[in-house]
């Protein structure tokens, strides 16, 4: 077992950097690492004195922010379990995802607060606001008191508060530090409990493979509630003593350009959407004309051409950058042999929550074209085939970054990790001679949503199919846009008098209402008729 420690790294990094900027919300006034500490220190009082143990959960509901990461930290270094979940959620799912983590406080957007019904979820001891650190709730008169005395409690603590006085909880790393939720829906949902040796052999690799350096500009801008974003955006530049710059909401392209052209980030994480629409809107139009087509023919002239895209494209990235690193989805092949033709500065790794997430990874000048980087180091991965590197199989794994399990769930647990550890991840490849892990297909069917969240189509089929006129439902992208493909009940349809002609209208009226009972990012753009049955394959 790695004997590294994530609440290591975080109390080393904050002793190191103390007086240097850790997190800020774009064009905000940021907190340095002491006055993150701070925080985190005043935090450990309070889960003391309301009896919080370690092991206990820790609800954390809203959008990225430096105190969504300051509370974060705070759980994790005190040996608690922090439940991050994706505000985008409907509030039903959200409270039973804070009722099924069993999480005895919570953190939470002022708004959503708002809208939960209180009732359904008696059994936390008390909330609090990530706007102003506000009480909103609390179950006991004296909870409320020892928060509002926490300032004076602190002062009297630490008259002058110092580095050595650093030292967070020594839980061990086999034990759980994050409980991530896969989905909002009930059903589909599963709790990922991912250790602190996950946190750790995540953050060790980073450091010693990934191009940062102490001080340099990060720009936060993918969920954080995902590892994904969470672990490269977040933990990892953290513990190294980067500036984190947090992009509060979901940004347009013209926001995230702009906040690269002002923080001229040095490394860059984004899922393949972003970097796709930069080729589809802004290179695809001036490289498809046919007298460019025809002189990008030309050596010599090609040459010139590819060094003026490359020079406004790296512009667009800030200019600083080392590497960006694609990962959370397939890249478009097309959009990777071009950017690999030009010599962008890019990476494709692969990962999944239940990793917490890091797979595989290779550095820009190493990584090969269609590949998605080469095992890390606290992983052993493999092709579950009789030949792994020219017979597809699926990718099975086992190591230091693997889950412990499904939260309350061992048949779903028993379902992916077989006896021997191995975690059978879903996905179908090879892998080459020199370790290089080729992804072919995915047996699991999540899709990755514009902003970088997870979809699962299952769930809005699943919805779709209990309308009166579906018979069966299956839901695609095209374009990066959901669509559901509807094989109608004709006999129902028969029989109320719909007609071809109004049937369009009618399934227009069911995905309307679909769309009222998910989240924004899981809207299905539109419904097509399929006139028959769906092919079935075995499992």
């Amino acid at each position: 077992m790695i004997k590294e420690r994530f609440i290591t790294y975080v109390e080393d990094s904050i002793r190191k950097n103390w007086e240097i900027e850790a997190l800020s919300n774009y064009r905000e006034k940021g907190y340095t690492y002491k006055e993150i500490a701070e925080r985190i220190v005043k935090l450990h009082m309070a889960f003391k004195e309301y009896g919080i143990q370690e092991g206990d959960k820790i609800a954390l509901v809203g959008k990225n922010s430096a105190n969504w990461c300051a509370v974060y930290l705070a759980v994790v270094t005190y040996g608690a379990v922090i439940v991050p979940i994706l505000p985008d959620f409907r509030t039903e799912d959200l409270q039973n995802i804070i009722k099924h983590s069993d999480s005895r406080m919570i953190f939470v957007d002022e708004k959503i607060w708002e809208q939960f019904e209180k009732e359904k979820i008696r059994d936390l001891l008390c909330a609090i606001t990530l706007e102003a650190f506000e009480m909103v709730m609390s179950r006991e008169e004296n909870i409320l008191r020892i928060y509002k005395d926490l300032n004076e409690d602190f002062s009297k603590a630490y008259p002058e508060f110092r580095p050595e006085h650093i030292q967070f909880s020594s839980i061990d790393n086999e034990q759980m530090a994050v409980l991530s939720y896969t989905s909002g829906t009930t059903g589909f949902s599963k709790g990922v409990m991912v250790p602190h040796r996950s946190l750790a052999a995540n953050v060790r690799y980073a450091q010693h493979n990934m191009p940062l350096e102490p001080g340099d500009p990060v720009v936060s801008f993918l969920p954080l509630a995902h590892t994904f974003g969470g672990a490269f955006e977040f933990l990892f530049p953290f513990t190294y003593g980067c500036h984190i710059t947090i992009l509060t909401k979901t940004p347009s392209p013209q926001i995230l350009i702009q906040a690269f052209k002002e923080i001229k980030p040095r490394l860059i994480l984004s899922v393949p959407l972003v970097i796709e629409k930069v080729y589809k809107k802004q290179l695809m139009p001036v490289i498809s004309k046919p007298h460019m087509k025809a002189l990008l023919k030309v050596p010599g002239v090609n040459k010139i051409l590819h060094k003026k895209i490359l020079d406004k494209l790296t512009e667009t990235f800030g200019g600083r950058f080392k590497e960006v690193v694609i990962g959370g989805a397939a890249f478009n092949a097309d959009a990777e042999k071009f950017f690999r033709t030009i010599g962008f500065r890019f990476s494709v790794g692969y990962g999944m929550t239940e990793c917490g997430p890091l797979i595989s990874y290779a550095s820009w000048d190493t990584t090969q074209l269609g590949a998605s980087g080469r095992a890390v180091d606290t992983l052993e991965v493999k092709i579950d085939s009789e030949d792994q590197q020219n017979v597809v199989g699926e990718i099975i794994l086992r190591g230091d970054n693997v889950m412990l399990g499904y939260y309350k769930n061992e048949a779903a647990t028993r379902e992916v990790i077989d006896e021997e550890g191995w975690l059978h991840t879903g996905d179908l490849g090879v892998i080459d001679e020199a370790g290089n892990i080729y992804i072919k297909g995915r047996s699991k069917n999540m899709l990755l949503g514009p902003s970088g969240k997870n979809i699962y189509p299952e769930e809005i089929e699943s919805l779709i199919n209990n309308y009166r006129y579906v018979t069966e439902a299956v839901v695609i992208s095209e374009d990066h846009k959901l669509v559901g493909l509807i094989f109608p009940d004709f006999e129902q349809i028969n029989n109320d008098g719909i007609t071809e002609a109004t049937l369009p209208e009618a399934l227009e009226v069911i995905r309307k209402d679909v769309n009222n009972r998910l989240p924004e990012y899981m809207a299905v753009t539109k419904f097509r008729v399929h006139p028959e049955e769906f092919a079935k394959t075995p499992k």
